[in-house]
């Protein structure tokens, strides 16, 4: 049960502070109103730190399925709480999702185009080619996985040998940032089942004024690419550095 409460928390967070900085450059009248890609890929990057920062010590702050399961696919998490921590993963995306909506309600109704307000919520492609669009997602989930692998491996996080343990979950928001910079741009990297389905099914449920459907039709693209890519990211962590 802490388990599950930790991965809801630590997956609201996230989405609270990523989806909320997306809100903060893209709705109509807000103080950060056309601020640009920079400031959401920082804002994504810390809320990717601040969330494994909330709740690592406690469930290890996956905030991830492609995490979960590539984890789990390597033999470095057991499949049996795979279902605990995905549920926990999705609960909390919706719940995020719900908090920012209150958090820029009045601008929901000054903010004509239906478009903006569900990319608050979920990502789109910059060129709808489903098949390219399902390749970016699986790259970039693949450096996710990866990374956070290196990042937190003891040759790396030693205190001794390389950095501090209570760096870790910069190190991996930095690593989010960096993804969000170069990879970024075709898909708007969801890297994350959960936070692209759960403020996706918030965006369907709650009355936001004006909105347009919530694109279902791309909604298995950002399920499907990262956790392909999160497992093929764990299988070559663990050829390369476990073998």
């Amino acid at each position: 049960m802490s388990a599950f409460v930790a991965e809801l928390m630590g997956t609201m967070i996230l989405v609270v502070l990523g989806d909320g900085v997306v809100a903060n450059v893209l709705l109509t009248r807000s103080k950060g109103e056309g601020s640009g890609w920079m400031v959401i890929a920082t804002g994504w990057g810390l809320a990717v730190a601040v969330a494994v920062y909330a709740v690592g010590s406690v469930s290890g702050a996956h905030i991830n399925p492609a995490v979960t399961i590539g984890l789990a696919s390597i033999d470095r998490f057991p499949w049996t709480s795979v279902p605990i921590y995905v549920a926990g993963q999705l609960l909390g995306a919706i719940l995020g999702g719900v908090v920012v909506w209150l958090a820029y309600r009045p601008h929901w109704q000054e903010t004509a185009d239906p478009d903006l307000k569900l990319a608050v919520f979920c990502t789109a492609p910059a060129i709808r080619q489903l098949g390219a669009n399902t390749v970016t997602e699986i790259i970039g989930s693949f450096m996710l996985v990866l990374g956070v692998l290196a990042i937190l491996s003891p040759a790396n996080l030693n205190p001794e040998t390389g950095f501090p343990a209570g760096l870790g979950p910069f190190l991996v928001g930095m690593l989010v940032w960096s993804i969000g910079l170069s990879l970024g741009g075709p898909t708007g990297y969801a890297i994350n089942p959960a936070r692209d389905l759960g403020p996706r099914i918030a965006h369907f449920l709650l009355p936001i004024a004006g909105k347009r459907d919530s694109d279902w039709a791309y909604s298995w693209v950002p399920i499907v690419g990262p956790l392909v890519g999160g497992m093929l990211g764990a299988f070559c962590y663990r050829l390369l550095w476990m073998t």
